[in-house]
């Protein structure tokens, strides 16, 4: 007789398992030396940024106590675009404005999509949207917002928050796993809640109980019908899942913090936090389908959880291409992206991400010997990693914020954060502030 556990296991066996994850260690296909060039300072808990696609050359900076920010060369516009404080929760790291997706015709439309958590819903995440003032572009309607969605949480951490518009012009949206620690409440692998997942929604098409729709590939939809026991094949019962949340496109995730697209080729990079061992990077490849497990609770990186017991765990799920070490890395992953700026060539194709709690940057690549994860700068501990994005021309940034975790704490009390941009070591502009490296 199988344990609970274990039975649990056996349904949430892997679609199909990498050849190897990947750890710090190896060597990029190509030379590649960078630098982080200080692009803005004096920003309040800076946890994202995203470039508007319509040829401002804005960069508009998520706040964590739920301002956002307008940047242009290089300096912060006098008012806000957007001031929601009233209105949200930012007394722990893991809550507050955490980020902001612009719609892929806003050059036309003026849509932008942002999640944050809620004060008055206590701390639920709402992903709202909001447009622009026709007449003054960098101010927001505020008389425009509705929330699209509102995802309840048990605690005040591992809410997750990233936002992204795929290729696919869907919204994608990615849940932790509702906080304490452990999955203590057994989501990532429970398809009825919204937590431990990414999600995927069509915001251009509404339904008559819902400010979006679900779209009709996603792969946990399944359509009334009648009960048939006999006769159907164990692979069409195993696609049927009719309390299933429709708008999940992937599980198994502990707190996918922040996640982004390549540009080129569709592929998503996510990175998701781990527990008190391993940090892991995750690849969904552009021609997925979805539905991947990615093996939370079960597994934490390569490795089963908990790990004290990892000889008579279940492996589960479909594996991280990277992995680090909690020893002597890092202790919280944060996606950075692929570089794909023509401006930057000697940066094409390489993936970057970093640590908050170490300020390592790597690159990971794919060469003729499979994928090579390569420690690119340790930064001076100092600069804490918070998030990511990139401009119109596919240049990469990063937002740095020392936060004070461990909460409750005032945000406007703590040490000022940053806006940087990643560069090639070889230009970096005259006279240009970067970021301090780690004395040798």
């Amino acid at each position: 007789m199988k344990t609970p556990t274990a039975l649990l296991a056996a349904l949430a066996l892997p679609l199909a398992l990498p050849a190897q994850t990947i750890q710090p260690g190896g060597k990029l296909p190509v030379e590649t030396k960078i630098a982080l060039v200080k692009v803005a300072g004096d920003l309040v808990d800076p946890v994202a940024v995203a470039g508007a696609p319509d040829g401002s050359g804005r960069l508009f900076v998520a706040e964590r106590p739920g301002v956002i920010q307008i940047v242009k060369d290089g300096k912060v516009n006098k008012k806000p675009f957007l001031d929601i404080k009233d209105k949200t929760i930012s007394s722990f790291l893991e809550l507050g404005l955490f980020s902001i997706a612009f719609h892929p015709k806003f050059k036309e439309n003026g849509r932008i999509f942002f999640c944050y958590s809620d004060l008055w819903f206590n701390g639920a995440s709402m992903i709202a949207e909001v447009k622009v003032k026709k007449d003054k572009p960098d101010q927001a309607d505020m008389d425009s917002i509705k929330v699209l969605m509102q995802l309840d949480f048990p605690y005040c951490n591992h809410h997750g928050g990233q936002i992204a518009f795929g290729p696919d012009g869907y919204l994608y949206i990615g849940v932790g796993d509702g906080g304490w620690e452990g999955d203590v409440i057994s989501v990532g692998q429970d398809l009825h809640t919204h937590m431990g997942k990414m999600l995927r929604i069509d915001v251009d098409n509404t339904t008559p109980d819902r400010n979006y729709s679900i779209p009709k590939d996603n792969p946990f939809t399944t359509l009334p019908q009648q009960m048939t026991l006999f006769g159907v094949t164990e692979l069409a019962f195993s696609k049927i899942h009719p309390k299933a949340k429709p708008e999940i496109w992937a599980y198994g995730l502990r707190n996918p913090w922040t996640f982004s697209f390549d540009s080129k080729t569709g592929d998503l990079w996510m990175a998701d936090i781990g527990q008190n061992h391993w940090e892991e990077i995750n690849m969904q490849p552009a021609g997925s389908k979805g539905g991947e497990n990615y093996g939370w609770k079960f597994m934490c990186g390569s490795h089963t959880f908990p790990l004290e017991t990892e000889k008579d765990n279940p492996r589960v799920g479909v594996l991280p291409v990277a992995e680090y070490s909690h020893v002597d890395q890092g202790i919280c992953v944060i996606n950075i992206g692929i570089s794909r700026s023509k401006a930057n060539p000697s940066l094409e194709g390489t993936y970057f991400c970093a640590d908050w709690g170490s300020g390592k940057v790597w690159g990971i690549a794919k060469g003729k010997g499979g994928y090579q994860m390569e420690e690119l700068l340790d930064l001076d501990t100092p600069l804490r990693p918070t998030g990511s994005g990139f401009d119109e021309e596919g240049n990469l940034y990063l937002t740095h914020a020392t936060a004070n975790y461990g909460g409750p704490v005032d945000p406007y009390t703590s040490e000022r954060g940053a806006l940087w941009k990643l560069v090639p070591a070889d230009k970096v502009p005259a006279g240009a502030e970067t970021a301090p490296l780690q004395k040798k």
